[in-house]
């Protein structure tokens, strides 16, 4: 009895003039020639559809995920009470290496981002002290980046130039805060995965067009130049720098000659490492060290220069550098200052995550471990809500620094740590130091840095042996960046493989698919379902061989690169496969399907010839059949009749009310085809419930009736799984390899006595209990004689919906057989 919440429903359906599906519509009764698993038992199985109030439940979280989410939000709970002694070690070695390497890099920077040295610290030591409790990457060594520091200096130029009243830090400081906070609601709700829509082409066009404006950006303070932007595009920044290189100073002799260093020291120390391997670690932290190493010789150059001329020095320095944090507090966010650099958000969150979670996620793999893009969302957040209270700017993971990090033998996230107290000791008393470091040799350090950032040639003719296409994509995005801005590359690259990406989605089209018997051969033997069992030598084709081999489909245009000399053939005339390549959605629906109609009409004829009774019924674009002799046929005449078409879902997650609706117009097109038959559409591989339920609406998965009214006798042919654990057959087939042979001819021989005995409605088999005879088979003929069940492995309410494309291609040939049996019985008793 339906209850009263149903009885409310279906009258209101009634009212609304909805028309609901009966219950049991499509579950036909057992006629002759059917299956045995179509009697409906206590063992049946029918799928049901899946409901949207089943989908709500699913998506509320349970107290267990609840709990795991929460406890998702601190990763460092996992590892903080396996800390020991070894760990220690190896990070207190990282971080201080790294926190040597940060120092400069961070003042250097800061530079970049149109702020003072200073600034570079405060960014750094927020990163590095608050990463470690929410990230979930051992090497990733966050602060401030070459990349995002430029994306942050054209912010500051672009407002200072407006005549905006605010000062540097408080753009860079709101800016931080800002796009922190939309990174860590991204990461809060769990929207990692957002990342991947940026693609490889597109990151290493960024980075490669970022890296080249970078270094020509540093080449004005690298020769000493002053009396042009270094902000404008770097085409023009080079024509400047060679209008102007009459004028360098002193300068150039020490940032040519820092680069210089720099190189020399990398190429040296690395031929060393290969030449000593036994040395190799040494030799890895000296070359880390070369940075430090430049820096500190060309102050000490610096110092015994300029030391009693600070107030006119000879070449530039980075000046006084306040001591400790002097910006400690809330930081000035107003409305106003968000609306003015709205527009740059967007480049400053990409390039936040995009830079960041490529990193770990590279060196996670690399180290054997998996990082949680979602849970570095929130770190990454965090740390740029909070560096701006200590007068932080925007900062992300760095490439260089995470790489030092992770051979300087990395333990936990814990080196972090080590980093930020380098970094407070420096920021608290090495400040009187950084007022020599000579302008040009911080120059050739960010030169030196961000080289490793340009994409090789190497890496380059390997996307193009991948995909010629998206090559074009890395080019442009290079040249954008380039001539025109490294936002606008961003973007570019973004949008152009997102068209790419839709017009391969909007042109998708599926194949049709081929028969062809196939065996497995090893060495110069056949094989059977185990690789163990040899059934007989290739070549030499009897009935054992033959029982071996197995029905493959692939493209009937060989267009998977299939050998070409292997001849398919369609499984039966009239019958067709056809496989889904990209999906089925609204986007490529109609090209889809429109291939397919084409192509069906092109390889079959009408069943029944089009009948107009004046010749101005005809409509405009029917030119109607050929005219021909009536001693020749045309090819069309000899083609056959369309009997069924075979879906491959395999490669369709998900469809759509246009994909279904379309999908419905091509059916009703071809029945008028086929008039007054219809088509069968049996569709194999269905990927998800939700699938099969919008397939259901759509009237699939059950038998067409005729629209000549004939009644129609359907032969369901359903997968059958035999259970039972290791009393199956399958086990004790598998259990017993040496006796295969016995096993068939006994499974033979017992089927023909179970179809004798006609105990079909069980589907079961118990003939040694049923004997009543005291003799008991013995060896594997006994165990197989022992009981034996199925189960079937999809709904029997929807017999054309197949788990694959053999069980499918049976049921199509099995039941157009049937078809056409039935009407010759039925013409013969006519006549």
């Amino acid at each position: 009895m339906p209850g009263i919440s149903t009885k409310i429903g279906h009258g209101l359906a009634k009212a609304l003039g909805i028309q609901l599906e009966e219950p049991n519509h499509g579950r036909d009764a057992v006629t002759r020639g059917e299956s045995i698993m179509s009697t409906q038992t206590s063992d049946s199985f029918f799928e049901g559809p899946p409901t949207s109030l089943e989908w709500i439940i699913e998506q509320i979280p349970t107290r267990e995920e609840s709990a795991a989410y929460a406890k998702s939000l601190f990763p460092f709970l996992s590892w903080i009470t396996h800390y020991n002694l070894q760990w220690l070690a190896g990070d207190l070695v990282a971080g201080i290496t790294i926190g040597a390497v940060l120092v400069p890099q961070g003042m250097a920077y800061a530079m970049l981002a149109n702020l003072e040295p200073q600034f570079g610290l405060y960014s750094s030591f927020m990163g590095v002290i608050i990463y470690w409790i929410f990230g979930t990457s051992k090497d990733i060594s966050i602060g401030p980046v070459a990349v995002l520091s430029t994306v942050v200096g054209t912010v500051v130029a672009d407002l200072r130039s407006a005549g905006s009243s605010y000062s540097a830090n408080e753009i860079a400081s709101a800016l931080s805060i800002i796009a922190g906070c939309i990174v860590l609601a991204m990461g809060l709700l769990r929207l990692g995965w957002l990342v991947d829509l940026i693609s490889i082409t597109s990151l290493s066009a960024f980075m490669t067009g970022s890296a080249i404006t970078i270094a020509v950006s540093q080449l004005p303070a690298l020769l000493g130049l002053h009396g042009f932007s270094n902000r404008d595009a770097p085409y023009k920044v080079i024509i400047n720098t060679l209008k102007n290189l009459p004028h360098t100073k002193l300068d150039a002799a020490l940032g040519l000659t820092a680069l210089f260093l720099l190189y020399l020291i990398r190429y040296t120390l690395t031929r060393a490492a290969e030449r000593w391997p036994n040395r190799k670690r040494i030799i890895f932290f000296a070359n880390t060290m070369r940075t430090v190493f430049a820096i500190l010789l060309y102050t000490m150059i610096s110092w015994l220069v300029n030391r009693h001329r600070r107030e006119n020095p000879a070449f530039g320095v980075l000046g006084k550098v306040p001591k400790g944090f002097q910006k400690v507090g809330s930081p000035h966010v107003d409305s106003v200052l968000i609306s003015k650099f709205a527009t740059h958000l967007p480049a400053t969150v990409i390039v936040m995550l995009v830079e960041h979670i490529a990193i770990s996620k590279s060196f996670g793999r690399v180290n054997n471990y998996t990082i949680d893009p979602s849970q570095e969302m929130v770190a990454i957040g965090m740390t740029n809500i909070l560096g701006p209270f200590l007068g932080g700017y925007p900062s992300t993971g760095s490439f260089s620094r995470t790489a030092v990090n992770s051979k300087a033998g990395v333990r936990t996230p814990a080196a972090g740590i080590i980093t930020g107290v380098v970094v407070l000791i420096a920021t608290y008393l090495l400040t009187a130091v950084f007022f020599y470091i000579p302008s040009a040799s911080l120059a050739a350090v960010i030169i030196h840095a961000v080289g490793d950032l340009v994409t090789p040639p190497n890496t380059v003719y390997q996307f193009w042996r991948v995909s010629p296409l998206e090559v074009f994509v890395f080019f442009i995005g290079v040249f954008v960046s380039v001539f025109v801005h490294i936002e606008e590359g961003l973007y570019a690259t973004v949008g152009l493989s997102a068209a790419i990406l839709l017009f391969r989605i909007l042109k998708a089209r599926g194949r049709f698919m081929g028969k062809v018997r196939v065996h497995s051969v090893l060495g110069d033997h056949v094989i059977g379902a185990d690789h163990k069992q040899l059934v007989g030598e290739y070549g030499t084709f009897t009935e054992t061989l033959e029982n071996s081999s197995r029905n493959v489909f692939l493209p009937l245009d060989h267009g998977d690169g299939s050998n070409p000399e292997v001849e398919l053939e369609n499984p039966y005339p009239g019958v067709f496969i056809y496989r889904f390549s990209e999906g089925f959605n609204y986007p490529n629906a109609n090209h889809s399907l429109e291939y397919l109609v084409d192509f069906i009409k092109a390889q079959t004829q009408r069943t029944s010839p089009e009948m107009f009774d004046r010749k101005g019924d005809r409509p405009w674009n029917n030119p109607g059949p050929r005219k021909t002799s009536k001693s020749r046929q045309t090819r069309e005449d000899q083609l056959p009749t369309l009997k069924a078409i075979i879906l491959d879902f395999s490669s369709v997650n998900n469809v759509d009310i246009t994909s279904v609706q379309r999908l419905i117009d091509v059916r009703n097109q071809l029945d008028k085809y086929t008039a007054p038959e219809v088509v069968d559409w049996h569709i194999a591989c269905i990927n998800n419930r939700w699938t099969k339920r919008a397939l259901i609406a759509g009237g699939f998965g059950i038998p067409t009736t005729p629209s000549d009214g004939l009644p129609l006798r359907w032969r369901s042919i359903f997968s059958v799984a035999e259970i039972g654990g290791k009393d199956s057959a399958a086990a004790v087939a598998e259990a017993n390899a040496l006796d295969r042979d016995l096993a068939l001819r006994q499974s033979r021989v017992m089927d023909e006595e179970m179809a004798k005995d006609g105990d079909a409605s069980a589907y079961e088999s118990d003939e040694a209990a049923s004997t009543g005879s005291d003799e008991k088979p013995s060896g594997l003929a006994a165990t197989l004689r022992q009981r034996r069940k199925g189960a079937v492995v999809s709904g029997l309410d929807r017999p054309l919906f197949h788990i694959d494309l053999t069980s499918a291609v049976q049921s199509a040939i099995s039941n157009v057989e049937a078809r056409e049996e039935f009407r010759a019985e039925s013409m013969t008793e006519t006549s």
